[in-house]
């Protein structure tokens, strides 16, 4: 699909539906072009939003948000320097390193998620790559939360074939391993970790058969073409990751990045407005930095086509709009929380 497309369906296709169907039939059946994402960027506000909420509906009928709640199971001391991180043993941020949690504390935690409306729980461990012997207790706390009828996900850094693959066999549902920027920028955010270790990790993932959790972060000092870059290459895995999370930048101090310029609000919306219209059957979250987006950017959020929400008061060691006031919001929305079917998100 090259520029043209796009410029055609800004002059010809101005019924709704015919134009859902040409940005969905493209989007599904072709490479996306950093310029065409850039494209869609620059559209004007009313006009991407349109686009994005057109697709949305028909993907989306339902209308739902997933509720899901994320969990460091094993906090600080990563050897790794990705500027954004307070876990980095690196920075002096005052958090400190702690070990594993057990199976019990987990399960409290996961249950506490379940009875509060979460349908997915998340386990983030700080480490640059498991050990073997780190996957066999992570399976554990897998077989734990899936016990508790719950959809299960991990983020523990790089993963080789046969770790994703004893993880599929204690019934992961997704792994969680972001690309962060576009390629051309992640060497200014991390260089203890190549780009392309994050995609072999995710491939090996994919060929284990677990769900892709795949997205970034904006607000790092990025131009806008590296987050129109970012878009592309997430779009462009095949198949594109089945949940999408947009973080913007939680500034914290000690690390490289707590004196970045944050995003402007409406730029964020932009970027989950394309995510949708280039991702249109992903769960687009919500992650990091809701708290400080405000409810009417997240409202807008919505709009643009966001179904999924971090439920819960931390994520990892970063603050979260409490429990209390996203059941408002959603309320006040006219919006509800997804129930997970039985089948749903399995490895089987």
């Amino acid at each position: 699909m090259g520029m043209g497309t796009i410029e055609r369906m800004d002059t010809t296709l101005e019924h709704p539906v015919r134009l859902h169907r040409a940005i969905s039939a493209a989007s599904e059946t072709a490479r996306w072009r950093v310029e065409e994402v850039q494209a869609l960027l620059d559209l004007p506000f009313n006009e991407l939003l349109f686009r994005a909420q057109t697709v949305h509906r028909e993907h989306w009928p339902a209308g739902d948000i997933e509720l899901a709640t994320l969990l460091s199971v094993k906090t600080g001391g990563c050897p790794e320097n990705c500027g954004y991180c307070p876990q980095s043993a690196e920075f002096d941020t005052g958090v400190k390193a702690q070990k594993l949690m057990s199976v019990e504390e987990v399960t409290a935690a996961a249950q506490a998620a379940r009875d509060a409306g979460a349908t997915r729980f998340c386990m983030g461990a700080a480490w640059r790559a498991p050990k073997d012997r780190d996957i066999e207790r992570v399976a554990e706390l897998v077989q734990a939360v899936k016990g508790l009828g719950l959809q299960s996900c991990a983020t523990l850094g790089m993963l080789e074939a046969h770790q994703a693959q004893a993880l599929r066999d204690a019934g992961l549902d997704y792994y969680n391993h972001n690309l962060d920027t576009a390629p051309e920028y992640y060497g200014d955010i991390v260089d203890t970790r190549t780009y392309q270790d994050r995609l072999d990790t995710l491939a090996h993932v994919r060929a284990a058969g677990i769900s892709v959790c795949c997205g970034g972060i904006v607000g790092m000092g990025e131009a806008p073409v590296h987050r129109a870059g970012l878009l592309a290459q997430l779009a462009n895995l095949d198949p594109y990751p089945e949940s999408v999370p947009i973080n913007s930048l939680v500034r914290v101090p000690g690390t490289p990045l707590a004196d970045s310029e944050p995003i402007d609000p409406l730029d964020f919306v932009r970027v989950i407005a394309v995510a949708r219209i280039l991702m249109p059957k992903a769960r687009v979250r919500l992650s990091a930095g809701r708290q400080q987006l405000g409810e009417a950017v997240q409202a807008l959020c919505f709009l643009a086509g966001a179904n999924s929400i971090f439920y819960g008061d931390k994520l990892l060691v970063t603050g979260n709009p409490d429990v209390e006031a996203d059941r408002q919001l959603l309320a006040r929305l006219g919006l509800r929380g997804h129930e997970v079917a039985a089948n749903e998100g399995a490895c089987e």
